[in-house]
Formats: C-alpha cells, structure tokens, sequence
C-alpha cells in the first residue's frame, strides 16, 4: 500500500486508549491474499491468550496482540498483530 503521507510508525507498546490509529495489514482468505487497511481510535489493547488447531502440552502458551479499534462510524473492531502488521497514528 503507498501512501503519500509520511511513514510515522508506532510500536503495539506505545499505543494508549484514544489514540488516532491506521493499521495496515494482510486479510487472508483461502489462498487469497489482499492488503487491508483499518483506520479508527484505539479504546484498549491486550495481550491475549488463546490455543491451536492442534493438542500441545499444557504448559504451552500462546499470546497475540489485539488492539480494539472503534471506526469513524462508531462500530467497534479487532484487529490481531502479526510480524507484517504497521501501525501508524493518525
């Protein structure tokens, strides 16, 4: 995605509630892929804990970094961190 405006990135550690934010990312669906980008005001962040699709053992923990996200429109939305996500404030 180029963008014209310049590439003031953030780090997930550094976002506070109320925090203006677009977060460019990858939407995968089946075998397609497309970038997406997701523009609101941050209402909380979190690391959250969840499983896999397969059985581990008991003491493995797996974590994501979520940012809840409310649109311009007022409609809450979740958006999971990975390695490809840039976050920028807005």
């Amino acid at each position: 995605m180029s963008d014209s405006k310049p590439a003031v990135m953030t780090r997930f550690d550094e976002l506070k509630p109320g925090d203006r934010l677009e977060v460019e990312h990858t939407l995968t669906i089946g075998s397609t892929q497309r970038p997406v980008r997701t523009t609101g005001k941050v209402i909380r962040t979190e690391r959250r804990r969840h499983g896999l699709h397969c059985h581990r053992a008991n003491d493995d923990k797996v974590f994501s970094d979520v940012i809840l996200l409310e649109l311009p429109d007022g409609e809450l939305t979740t958006v999971t961190m990975d390695e490809f996500t840039v976050l920028r404030r807005g």
